[in-house]
């Protein structure tokens, strides 16, 4: 089964520690449900990035990490 944080309805201000928790804290795959918005994804991608962990997005509104 594939571990999913559904990010609609969260503040920006507190997607950068609940994503670095759930990447951290999690077995991959991992999927990360952004919607449709730009900074939100931009955030999750900021998070990513700074811990060198690959991602795919397979869909504009999720970013998969395998």
């Amino acid at each position: 089964m594939i571990n999913k944080l559904d990010l609609h309805g969260i503040r920006h201000e507190e997607v950068d520690r609940l994503v670095e928790n759930f990447v951290l804290l999690n077995d991959t795959p991992m999927r990360i449900i952004t919607g449709n918005s730009n900074i939100m994804r931009d955030l999750v991608i900021k998070v990513l990035d700074r811990h060198s962990i690959k991602y795919e997005q397979f869909k504009p509104s999720q970013i998969t990490i395998l």
